[in-house]
C-alpha cells in the first residue's frame, strides 16, 4: 500500500472512531436524564433506608436504576462493632469511603486500618470484608460498579427473605446476586 493511501486510510479510521465516541459519550440510557438530583445527609434516595446485618442501615445516594446498572452508591450507618462475611464479587469493584468512626477493610491479603477521609478500593474477584471498630456510630460510603444485583440483594435481605435458610440457600441466593462467600467476618478483635 503506497504511504498516501495507508495516511487517507488512518485519518478516514480516526474520522469514524471520533464520531463514534461523540455519538457514545451523547447517548442517554434508558433510565438516565438531565436532571441531577441531591440526597440529603442521612437520608435515602428513595426514603426507604434498608436495614440488615445486626445494626447496619445503608441509605442509598445513587441506585443502579438512576445509572442504568454503572454504579450502585450507598452509605452504611453502623453501631455495633464487626461487619459481613469475607466474599468475592464475581462483576463489580467495590470501594470504601469512611465517613466517621474506624473501620478495618481487609482486601485479598491486605487488612487496612481505615479512619473518616480514608478511601479503600476492592477489585471484582478479590476476596473482601469490613469490619466497624470502636465504640459509637460509625458511617462508610460504599459503592459497587457497575451495580450488579447488590442492591436487589440487600433489599431482600432486608425484608428477611434469608431467615429461615439454610446455609446452602443462602449460598445459592448470594451466587444468583453475583458474590460468593469465601469465609468467616474479620477476627477484628485479634487485628
Amino acid at each position: 500500500m503506497k504511504r498516501s493511501s495507508f495516511l487517507k486510510l488512518g485519518l478516514a479510521f480516526g474520522s469514524f472512531v471520533i464520531s463514534s465516541f461523540k455519538i457514545h459519550a451523547n447517548a442517554k440510557t434508558k433510565h438516565q436524564d438531565n436532571k441531577g438530583f441531591k440526597v440529603d445527609a442521612g437520608k435515602d434516595r428513595f426514603d426507604k433506608s434498608i436495614s440488615l446485618f445486626e445494626g447496619d442501615t445503608f441509605y442509598t445516594k445513587v441506585s443502579g436504576k438512576d445509572t442504568d446498572g454503572g454504579m450502585y452508591v450507598f452509605e452504611s450507618t453502623r453501631i455495633k462493632e464487626g461487619g459481613p462475611i469475607l466474599h468475592t464479587h464475581y462483576h463489580t469493584d467495590e470501594w470504601w469511603y469512611v465517613l466517621q468512626g474506624e473501620f478495618l477493610i481487609k482486601v485479598g491479603d491486605k487488612t487496612y486500618n481505615a479512619k473518616a477521609g480514608d478511601f479503600v478500593f476492592g477489585p471484582r474477584m478479590v476476596p473482601h470484608t469490613f469490619a466497624k471498630i470502636g465504640k459509637g456510630e460509625a458511617k462508610v460510603m460504599i459503592c459497587h460498579q457497575p451495580a450488579g444485583k447488590m442492591e436487589e440483594y440487600f433489599k431482600k435481605i432486608s425484608e428477611g427473605v434469608a431467615t429461615n435458610m439454610s446455609e446452602a440457600e443462602r449460598n445459592d441466593l448470594r451466587k444468583e446476586h453475583g458474590f460468593e462467600k469465601v469465609g468467616p467476618p474479620l477476627s477484628y478483635l485479634k487485628q
